[in-house]
């Protein structure tokens, strides 16, 4: 193994706004953005994977 197969932080998301959720205590709404290497060009189907896999996958943060 190499630090170039095993360091994964350019395909990490970043997180670039978190606004709370109104009339919601505790709850918020994060925006997380991905490299565009992750998506292929034209796929809709890599697209929708994508997204739901992420939704789905999310856990609570505290």
């Amino acid at each position: 193994w190499t630090d170039g197969l095993t360091s994964l932080d350019r395909y990490k998301g970043r997180c670039y706004g978190i606004e709370p959720v109104l009339g919601e205590e505790n709850q918020y709404i994060a925006y997380v953005a991905y490299p565009l290497d992750l998506f292929e060009e034209g796929s809709v189907t890599n697209m929708f994977t994508s997204i739901v896999g992420n939704v789905f996958g999310f856990k609570a943060l505290r």
